[in-house]
């Protein structure tokens, strides 16, 4: 399909969508198909909850239906009305030319099975930490559990908290436990907030704005856990549009991307129960954290979709 091209007022060229005939789409497999060749032709980024244009598609279509995810199949021959089209043919053309996720414009992303409300404020979560909550803090004797058992955390920190996502799972994984979540922005602990909310969580997890453990005190926690920033100055000059459309603060890790890790490592033993540990995502930073931490005995845990992104470090390995 021949399309314009027009320019932003940045003097990026962007394309301008061929307009679709009524009736010409008519199921949501239709719309689907119509979203994936637009998104590949604009070669969009993904990596924002979704990985291949396909799975981009069907989310859009999905959140704009108001469908979950996993009732595509059954609604997938289903006809979309006039009013619903012209949503998803707006949505689809708002994703090609802005390039902003999905998940900005739909204000949703899930984790886990579990909805979360994500705007501007917050980068949109794709934490590996969520799945490894469930694979390595099991208990019961399970081979490869890092605690014996979960029922026994009673108090769990995490920084950098964003939307509050790593929070609120927490706080479902660990059924006895408070929950401190801290994050340097206001807008971002705005959104936090709301999804706290909308979890009924407020009881359980409390929000704090500071600088990394600035706001705790003395406090300790049973387990820590963190996705901080840490891309590196060469990873920011690259970033793609799509995560250019995200908060830099919660990209920038300065020169190598480790500033805020360094912080973490340093900082953590003082605020670590005796059994306690630090479970931390670096993304595909390992190569580098071991060579600036060789003393320290870090654990590295794989998830289905990545390879040691994340490190594990008991209390007692910390110093």
């Amino acid at each position: 399909m021949a399309r314009a091209v027009r320019k932003t007022t940045r003097g990026r060229a962007v394309p301008k969508l061929a307009k679709v005939g009524r009736g010409e789409l008519l199921t949501l497999i239709d719309f689907v198909r119509y979203a994936v060749s637009r998104f590949v032709e604009a070669k969009l980024a993904f990596a924002h909850g979704t990985t291949d244009p396909v799975a981009e598609a069907v989310f859009l279509v999905c959140e704009a239906l108001h469908l979950l995810p996993d009732q595509f199949e059954i609604f997938g021959h289903a006809c979309v009305t006039a009013a619903e089209g012209k949503t998803l043919l707006d949505l689809i053309h708002k994703r090609v030319t802005t390039r902003k996720p999905t998940a900005y414009l739909v204000n949703k992303i899930y984790m886990r099975g579990l909805p979360f409300y994500v705007d501007e404020r917050v980068i949109v979560p794709r934490s590996f930490i969520g799945e490894l909550l469930e694979s390595h803090f099991g208990g019961d004797g399970e081979v490869g559990s890092l605690i014996d058992d979960p029922t026994a955390v009673e108090r769990v920190l995490d920084l950098c908290t964003g939307s509050g996502c790593l929070a609120i799972l927490a706080a479902h994984h660990f059924p006895n436990t408070m929950v401190d979540a801290v994050d340097i922005s206001k807008g971002a602990l705005e959104v936090a907030a709301r999804n706290v909310g909308e979890h009924e969580l407020d009881e359980r997890i409390t929000l704090h704005r500071g600088d990394l453990f600035a706001p705790l005190g003395a406090n300790k926690y049973d387990l820590i856990i963190t996705n901080p920033p840490y891309v590196d100055a060469e990873g920011m000059a690259a970033l793609p549009p799509e995560c250019r459309a995200e908060p830099r603060l919660a990209f920038d890790g300065g020169l190598d991307g480790l500033d805020v890790v360094r912080r973490i490592l340093h900082e953590a033993p003082n605020h670590l129960t005796p059994d306690g540990g630090l479970l931390c995502e670096i993304g595909r930073g390992r190569e580098l954290v071991d060579e600036a931490f060789p003393e320290l005995p870090l654990l590295w845990l794989d998830t289905e979709e990545s390879e040691g992104e994340v490190f594990w470090i008991a209390a007692a390995d910390l110093g």
